[in-house]
């Protein structure tokens, strides 16, 4: 199942994409798609014959992000065994995580905003995962039973703000629409094996990064049963689990972006995103 809303910030419309790839309407019935509705949710999807709900035609539309804000969106940092050789960083013992501020994220294809405080302004495309019922001391086992489904995320990064301040990461992760996700949110049974899935992003037509989530240090079931050791995930919870090697602060001279740029991202089977980045 693809779940995916329609529509202007604060007025998206959800949908699901029928056996055709029609997009249809299912707000009547369901409501949105967010933290509040994210439980149980593919199972009442599940009981509507989408045949008989209107067909909404997303050409020339906006594509809002495939879930209604969060209330919490935690990444993962290091995580791909190939990335973290092109930081020339050790590979982390535990998962590494860090916040990005829940005013990061937007829809796949909304601006990259910048501002002339920015000086090292970097892509990462990462693979999401959205949680479907909270989690607490879950095991591994356990664990991608508490996953709603998966999407394509760009993680956006200032390097300066991130490496060169002191504090968390969090202050280099943080900036409205730093974090784009959709266009589409993949149940787990469409999807199939999350840890296989091929991965690029490209900057004005120019590959940039190339991996596989087969790389991944912690793998998703990895990664929730240890967050949930000591956090509640929340239903509708976003965790962005890590970035292959590609990165322009990896770039030998780095590569930053600047207005004008466009960034175009996408993971197999959660199809595909693109930014421009804009002055904010």
């Amino acid at each position: 199942m693809k779940l995916l809303r329609i529509g202007e910030i604060g007025r998206e419309r959800a949908c699901v994409l029928d056996a055709d790839g029609r997009a249809r309407d299912v707000s009547g019935l369901v409501g949105d798609f967010g933290p509040d509705t994210a439980e149980g949710l593919i199972q009442r999807l599940a009981d509507i014959d989408l045949t008989t709900l209107p067909v909404i035609d997303p050409a020339g539309q906006r594509i809002g992000a495939p879930m209604a804000q969060p209330r919490n969106i935690y990444c993962i940092g290091l995580n791909y065994s190939d990335h973290a050789e092109e930081a020339n960083l050790p590979l982390p013992k535990h998962p590494i995580l860090f916040n990005k501020s829940s005013g990061t994220y937007c829809g796949p294809n909304d601006p990259i905003l910048w501002s002339d405080k920015m000086t090292k302004l970097d892509w990462e495309v990462e693979l999401a995962v959205v949680i479907g019922k909270p989690a607490l001391n879950v095991s591994e086992a356990e664990a991608l039973s508490h996953v709603l489904g998966y999407a394509t995320a760009n993680d956006v990064s200032e390097r300066a703000w991130q490496m060169d301040f002191s504090g968390q990461w969090s202050k280099g992760k943080s900036y409205p629409n730093f974090c784009p996700v959709g266009p589409w949110l993949v149940t787990p049974d469409e999807l199939g094996d999350a840890m296989s899935l091929d991965m690029a992003l490209d900057v004005n037509g120019e590959p940039m990064q190339r991996g596989n989530t087969s790389k991944m240090v912690f793998d998703v079931a990895q990664i929730i049963s240890h967050l949930s050791g000591f956090l509640r995930l929340e239903a509708g919870d976003i965790i962005c689990t890590g970035t292959p090697p590609g990165v322009g602060m990896g770039k030998t001279p780095p590569i930053y972006l600047k207005p004008g740029d466009v960034v175009s991202l996408g993971i197999e089977g959660l199809s595909r995103q693109t930014q421009t980045v804009t002055r904010s």
